[in-house]
């Protein structure tokens, strides 16, 4: 005959949690001072459910007050597309250009660098 005892703390099968209890786990979850796991030892719950929870809560379906989202549309109007002013070119010595282009962003390239590239490169940063 064996002398040992062992106790399992786990609850098994499903539990049903009230909306305050849920939001308590929350708050001891995601609160100033929370943490997820800590919560999750705490209130024997895993983190699965906490996350399903914070999601619920955030759009109103824990508490039951749901706001419909409506479609919202914004008005886009088409124009022609402005000049930006050039890029400033300065060479340095020693073979290197420096490129300030309007919005403050330096490109420094060597003298032998392909103009192709260098216009390529410099259309993506312009935009």
């Amino acid at each position: 005959m064996s002398s040992r005892i062992e106790v399992i703390s786990r609850v098994s099968g499903r539990r049903r949690w009230t909306v305050e209890q849920k939001l308590a786990v929350l708050r001891d979850a995601f609160g100033p001072e929370g943490c997820v796991r800590a919560a999750c030892e705490r209130h024997d719950v895993g983190s699965g459910s906490i996350y399903t929870w914070r999601r619920q809560a955030m759009s109103g379906e824990l508490t039951g007050v749901r706001t419909p989202i409506e479609p919202v549309f914004a008005e886009v109007q088409i124009s022609e597309q402005l000049a930006l002013p050039a890029p400033t070119v300065a060479a340095r010595s020693g073979g290197v250009i420096g490129i300030e282009l309007p919005s403050g962003i330096r490109v420094s390239v060597d003298t032998t660098v392909d103009a192709d590239a260098l216009s390529r490169v410099i259309g993506i940063l312009t935009r």
